[in-house]
C-alpha cells in the first residue's frame, strides 16, 4: 500500500496567505523612498500692505530679486539719485535688490524705495506660507517692515506681466487687472552684461 500525502487542512492556507500578504505590504513600503516636505519659498508674486503694487519674486542664481510687477498706478522713478533714470517706469523696477539666503527662512539684502529715492539694508522672510515679513534698515538704525501677502498667479517663473490702468468714461481711474502676460525676463535683465545688478553697482 502506497502512502498518500494528507490534504492541507482549510485553517493553514489562509494563515499563510495573509501572512506572505502583509510580507509583501512591509516590503513595498521599505521600498518607497521617503518624501522630502518641501519648504515655503518667497519666489512668487506678493501685494503690498498698502495694495498698490505687488512685486514679482524671483530666484536669480540663489539670490532673490524682486520686481514691481503689477500698479495700480502707473508712476516713474523721478527720485532716482541717477538723473538718467528719473523717466524710468516704476513698473518692472526692481525693488528687492541681491537678497541672498543667511539662515533658514531669512533672507538679506536691499530694498529700494521709490518715492525717496533710497536704498536701505533689508531683510525678508516668512512669516507663513503667505505672509512675507520684509523689514529695512538705514545704517543699522530707523528700522521698520510690513508684511505682504502671496497672489496666486499663472506665471511665478521669472517674468513681469504688463499692467496698465484703464479709465472709465467719467475719467476716474479703476483699478487694473492684473494680467499673467510676460513682458520681459527679469533674470536676464537683472544678470545680463548690461543689467539692474551692473546698474545698482551689485556686480
Amino acid at each position: 500500500m502506497t502512502n498518500r500525502a494528507k490534504p492541507r487542512t482549510g485553517k493553514s492556507w489562509p494563515i499563510c496567505a495573509a501572512t506572505l500578504l502583509c510580507l509583501t505590504a512591509g516590503g513595498a513600503a521599505r521600498s518607497q523612498p521617503a518624501q522630502p516636505s518641501q519648504q515655503p519659498s518667497p519666489v512668487g508674486e506678493w501685494l503690498v500692505a498698502d495694495r498698490v503694487a505687488r512685486i514679482k519674486i524671483v530666484d536669480c542664481s540663489g539670490h532673490l530679486w524682486g520686481v514691481v510687477a503689477w500698479e495700480a498706478r502707473p508712476g516713474a522713478d523721478t527720485k532716482n539719485p541717477d538723473p538718467n533714470l528719473r523717466n524710468r517706469p516704476t513698473l518692472g523696477m526692481p525693488v528687492l535688490l541681491d537678497m541672498a539666503p543667511t539662515k533658514p527662512n531669512k533672507w538679506e539684502g536691499n530694498v529700494y524705495n521709490a518715492q525717496n529715492g533710497q536704498t536701505y539694508s533689508s531683510s525678508i522672510s516668512l512669516s507663513d506660507p503667505n505672509t512675507l515679513r520684509i523689514q529695512g534698515c538705514v545704517l543699522g538704525f530707523l528700522c521698520g517692515g510690513e508684511n505682504w501677502t502671496r497672489v496666486e498667479t499663472e506665471d511665478t517663473v521669472g517674468r513681469a506681466p504688463a499692467q496698465s490702468p484703464s479709465r472709465s468714461s467719467t475719467g476716474s481711474r479703476k483699478a487694473a487687472n492684473p494680467r499673467a502676460t510676460p513682458a520681459d525676463d527679469i533674470c536676464s535683465r537683472i544678470l545680463g552684461p548690461a543689467g539692474l545688478a551692473h546698474e545698482r553697482g551689485l556686480k
